[in-house]
């Protein structure tokens, strides 16, 4: 069997691809075996199948094991028999005799392209775990090229590689549609067997964290750092930041001049309220500032990992934020249990337990 076109095929597809004509080859070869199994004899006969670029050929064999008697005709031959094909032949050895199967032209060039599609296929998911495999936890400009009732389907890269943006990693508010310019976080690489799936989100914490760091030389050189975030995406975001080098004013380094940097990231994140605070290592401290823009009078630890917030009465709600979004952003962001009260429900509160303990000392 003889075909130039094929083999000439194989070598255009190396040289556009940059894929071994040798991968298809192997590939193919146990294709065609496989599929002459199949058509013929049910796998009885042992077949293989030599392919030959240099010579543009593909040849068949049956393979047989010399023996003095013959039990099995599909996978014995006499040795008699095998030395007239060639006399060097010795009890045991396997005899190679080269036939054309009936009619198998059609059905070798239907599986060829069946095997190089799917080699393909293949090869453009190995590739595309290969681009990104370094690529997790990134930001990188995309295009959205569809959309329909759950996912954002975007192009990635110069590579031209999909990423899906499923439901929980789509912002609430935002809209997305086709021919649109984003940039989102590449939350994972999946490789499912037969499909490399690179999904990406627009609500994780990790987005915000990379903005920053685009925008912000001082984070990018180390000279400040991200010490946490907590974030409702589409909504606010509080990130807590500390400046390594002692001249570097962390907050205005992030801000920018006349807030050209935060605006540039809130401006990429569709609004949404990004609020800088300074990271202390005294943790009640730390609670007062996460508790931003409310004005906190104090801070006082209860037990482990939990505080009471005290607050000017007209700062109450601001504390607390809408349905309690500011407190809880502030306790994700510290990784305290916060509980915030203000200045006259505190007071009562100490006057309540001051009059117990007076009461209990009486008793005494």
């Amino acid at each position: 069997m003889v075909n130039k076109e094929f083999f000439l095929a194989l070598a255009d597809l190396e040289a556009e691809k940059g894929i071994s004509s040798e991968i298809f080859i192997d590939a193919l070869r146990n294709a065609l075996v496989s599929a002459y199994k199949k058509q013929y004899d049910g796998g009885a006969s042992n077949v293989e199948v030599s392919l030959n670029p240099e010579k543009s050929s593909i040849k068949f064999y049956t393979v047989k094991t010399a023996v003095e008697e013959v039990t099995d005709p599909e996978k014995e031959i006499s040795l008699a028999a095998a030395q007239q094909i060639k006399k060097s032949y010795k009890l045991g050895d396997e005899v190679r005799e080269e036939f054309v199967p009936k009619d198998f032209g059609r059905i070798a060039a239907q599986t060829a392209k069946q095997v190089i599609l799917q080699k393909l296929h293949e090869t453009e998911r190995d590739n595309t775990l290969s681009e990104f495999s370094d690529k997790k936890d990134e930001l990188m400009s995309c295009v959205v090229r569809k959309v329909d009732a759950k996912n954002v389907y975007v192009e990635l890269g110069k590579g031209q590689i999909e990423g899906v943006m499923l439901p929980q990693d789509q912002t609430p508010g935002e809209h997305y549609n086709v021919n649109d310019r984003l940039k989102v976080y590449v939350k994972n690489i999946k490789n499912n067997g037969r499909n490399a799936q690179v999904l990406v989100s627009r609500t994780s914490a990790g987005l915000v964290k990379r903005l920053f760091e685009e925008e912000v030389p001082e984070i990018k050189s180390g000279a400040v750092v991200i010490k946490s975030i907590s974030r409702e995406a589409g909504q606010r975001t509080k990130m807590a930041i500390a400046a390594e080098d002692p001249q570097v004013d962390a907050v205005g380094a992030c801000v920018g001049n006349k807030g050209a940097r935060v605006n540039a990231v809130v401006a990429e994140l569709g609004g949404e309220k990004v609020d800088i605070i300074l990271w202390s290592e005294n943790p009640l401290e730390f609670i007062a500032k996460a508790l931003s823009p409310a004005k906190v009078i104090s801070v006082t630890q209860v037990d482990e990992k939990s505080a009471i917030a005290v607050v000017p009465d007209d700062k109450l709600s601001l504390a607390i934020g809408r349905d309690g979004q500011n407190a809880r952003l502030a306790a994700r962001l510290t990784g305290w249990k916060i509980d915030v009260k203000s200045e006259s429900a505190a007071a009562k509160l100490e006057a309540l337990r001051a009059a117990e303990e007076n009461s209990e000392t009486a008793e005494e």
